[in-house]
């Protein structure tokens, strides 16, 4: 089986758990060297929910959209002065994409008024389809807050940011789960990749608020 193979098939049970209410069994977090293919091949030898690495991205100067039309400079959403948890999904989506929105929607509901001083952000992958009307529809499905922006804008500037976290995959269909977390602007960010629960990711934004 090839590396590529195996974490498909890592993936697809990792998913599998999640939706038969397995994910909230504890895991021990397990922090890799940022080596892309390192911590791949970890995740898909260990069939763990996910693994965590730090890294520093630079954020690309490009302005994005929110679910009102308005124009979002992205570099200056991020350096708030506040913790950030970022993902990238697209509406259409079938499978990945529910379960990450519904698991930040649970991180939102559990953190409660806490949940104001974190930034959430969603990034489309797909913003050709994901205006910004579809948009706020997929954000009122999953009943995102105000700290919770939903953001699409030109195909341009969204493969801009996919690349600069490393998230870029050429196509929509290739997307795999992951979560970035960053404490404070100019930290390193915490890359999650794979399937982190809901109290997986209250526990790594805990972690790093408190460092």
């Amino acid at each position: 089986m090839s590396q590529s193979t195996a974490l498909t098939a890592s993936l697809r049970v990792g998913l599998a758990a999640f939706l038969i209410g397995q994910a909230g069994v504890a895991m021990p977090m397990e922090a890799v060297n940022h080596d892309h293919g390192q911590h791949l091949r970890a995740m898909a030898d260990r069939n763990d929910r996910y693994v965590s690495s730090q890294a520093k991205y630079g954020v690309p100067n490009v302005t994005l959209v929110d679910t009102s039309g308005a124009s979002v400079p992205l570099r200056k959403l991020l350096d708030e002065d506040r913790p950030v948890m970022l993902n990238f999904i697209f509406t259409s989506c079938g499978a990945i994409c529910p379960v990450m929105s519904a698991t930040f929607a649970k991180v939102q509901a559990a953190l409660g008024p806490e949940a104001d001083r974190l930034r959430m952000v969603s990034i489309s992958i797909d913003p050709e389809y994901d205006t910004p009307a579809v948009l706020k529809a997929y954000a009122d499905k999953y009943g995102a807050g105000a700290q919770w922006r939903m953001l699409t804008g030109s195909l341009d500037s969204s493969i801009k940011v996919q690349r600069a976290f490393d998230v870029y995959r050429g196509n929509k269909m290739n997307h795999t789960p992951l979560t970035f977390l960053r404490a404070k602007p100019g930290q390193p960010w915490l890359r999650l990749e794979g399937f982190a629960s809901a109290s997986d990711l209250v526990a790594e934004y805990r972690r790093l608020t408190a460092m």
